[in-house]
């Protein structure tokens, strides 16, 4: 800031973030940390074996855990200093769309509850089909016909097959199937 331009300083009053928002956006920076630190706490009970590429299978959970500390410090570095700088305007509803929050959520909690007893594939296409009609409904449109549907489905199976495919057959990733021949 420059001290001998007072237009300068009149805009960065009036800029000013309340303290209380300072203060939320501090809390949000240490608990990106206290995640971190959780996530550190889990990597330290993963063995630290080198595996053929010559990492563990440690390695991509302390990576993840230092990207997630960096994050945490830029964050309370910058809550510090001011306040979270050059945020967009809020433009979401004043309210959260619960109805489009069931849909999502029963999506994924229907993953959860099927995913034995049906398969992965069939289980990650059917939270696919229902997250997509809670999107849909939050932004004010519905699939209104039974193809919008079957398009859904099929895209959500065309998305979990080649992901099951790729962890069953090429990391060797035991997935739950819906047949015993490790193909679906």
């Amino acid at each position: 800031m420059d001290a001998t331009n007072p237009n300068v300083a009149v805009a960065a009053a009036a800029d000013a973030l309340p303290a209380g928002a300072i203060r939320a956006q501090a809390l949000v920076g240490a608990g990106t940390l206290v995640a971190a630190a959780a996530l550190a706490g889990g990597a330290l009970s993963i063995p630290a074996d080198a595996g053929y590429a010559g990492v563990g299978p440690n390695f991509l959970p302390w990576v993840v855990t230092g990207l997630l500390a960096l994050c945490g410090v830029l964050m309370l570095r910058e809550a510090l200093t001011g306040g979270f700088r050059e945020l967009d305007e809020v433009d979401g509803a004043e309210q959260g769309d619960w109805g489009s929050f069931a849909w999502v959520s029963s999506g994924i909690l229907l993953n959860a509850a099927l995913i034995t007893t049906v398969g992965f594939v069939a289980s990650c296409a059917l939270c696919y089909v229902l997250a997509v009609q809670g999107f849909r409904r939050s932004q004010g449109t519905v699939a209104a016909s039974a193809m919008d549907w079957v398009k859904d489905a099929a895209t959500g199976l065309a998305i979990s097959a080649p992901v099951f495919w790729m962890f069953t057959k090429g990391l060797a990733i035991s997935l739950p199937g819906l047949t015993q021949t490790g193909w679906i």
